[in-house]
């Protein structure tokens, strides 16, 4: 189409990326035959096995969710919302103070799944109202200004975030010991693959990870402000001109993806103790999960999330636990040199 032409990148060709993604998948598809066939004959091996895809696929779930956010933001500002991982964490403590607040994980004032969903929701909830503050304060102002100023904003958002939380909690662990809820039911009730016992904690985060991806999805493709949502990331200015609340839509999308942190911050805070430090981790394997999906595609962000947890476990339990977060960066670069757009994206096209 006359006045439009796709960016050309410098490195390898299109043909180069696709004779390189041709080789890794055939490499992966060798491996996973030798390994299921070597699985097949050892039972030890198909236990560890089975562990570390559930590993996975439990870090994995937690991943997509913060991916989400990230991909919400970018498709409609343009923007790479770095305080993101930071607003996981305070998710994550909202959850516990809200556990403290209702009796602790001893004597909790209510019963198990009630209790769950509380601190969940209020997690959600706080984390949405963080994500309408911070975009109304440091985005807002900066929406028309060059590009590297809200970049800017956004690393010193995260910088107050982490460092006020600490200030006000200090930097110890905080544990919302979920071994005594409910006398251990998360962990002692579950079900068996072979010799391996899938707790019902798991079973927990991976199935409130899905249920509210599922919601995103749904809220997306079958809803109003859905649609509002993917004609702003499409064209802003035409939105707007169609009658279009860009700024309504835009305060939707912080809301959607604070939301969703929020979520992560409490699943994966049962498993594990938390700190005011977690937030950039998180949020740096959150934003690979949106890169190797294709930032700003809700699919690519769940697929992602998915891919990244698999390769962080499979690592630790057959490499070392050493490499998982070296791998996690590696696979970074490389979507970055090979594939750019990422497993849903597509190429950027600019107007000339």
């Amino acid at each position: 189409m006359r006045g439009w032409k796709t960016t050309r990148r410098i490195g390898l060709g299109a043909r180069g990326r696709r004779v390189v993604l041709a080789v890794v998948v055939v490499a992966l598809a060798v491996l996973a035959v030798v390994g299921a066939v070597h699985l097949a004959t050892h039972v030890e091996k198909r236990d560890e096995f089975v562990q570390l895809t559930l590993n996975g696929l439990t870090l994995g779930s937690v991943y997509a969710l913060i991916a989400l956010g990230y991909s919400l933001v970018y498709g409609i500002l343009k923007l790479l919302n770095f305080a993101h991982g930071d607003v996981f964490m305070v998710g994550s403590f909202i959850g516990f103070g809200m556990l403290q607040l209702l009796g602790g994980s001893t004597d909790p004032a209510l019963p198990l799944w009630p209790l769950l969903i509380v601190i969940t929701v209020s997690a959600m909830v706080g984390c949405a109202l963080l994500g309408v503050v911070i975009e109304r304060f440091a985005y807002r102002p900066l929406r028309d200004a060059p590009r590297i100023a809200p970049l800017i904003s956004a690393l010193g958002v995260s910088f107050f975030i982490a460092y006020s939380m600490q200030t006000l909690f200090g930097a110890d662990q905080r544990d919302y010991d979920a071994f005594s809820l409910d006398g251990g039911k998360l962990f002692f009730s579950g079900f068996d693959i072979g010799n391996v016992r899938v707790p019902l904690l798991r079973i927990v985060v991976i199935g409130a990870a899905f249920v509210l991806m599922l919601l995103l999805w749904l809220l997306v493709t079958r809803t109003r402000t859905g649609k509002a949502m993917k004609a702003t990331s499409y064209d802003r200015e035409a939105a707007a001109m169609m009658g279009i609340d860009i700024d309504r839509v835009i305060v939707v999308a912080f809301v959607l993806g604070s939301a969703l942190a929020g979520a992560a911050g409490v699943l994966f805070a049962l498993r594990v103790p938390i700190f005011p430090a977690i937030g950039f981790l998180a949020g740096l394997k959150g934003f690979t999960a949106a890169v190797i999906g294709g930032i700003g595609s809700i699919p690519g962000a769940m697929a992602g999330g998915l891919i990244l947890g698999f390769a962080e476990a499979y690592t630790q339990g057959y490499i070392s636990t050493k490499w998982s977060d070296l791998l996690v960066f590696v696979i970074l670069i490389g979507f970055m040199i090979f594939r750019p757009q990422g497993l849903f994206g597509r190429p950027d096209i600019k107007k000339v």
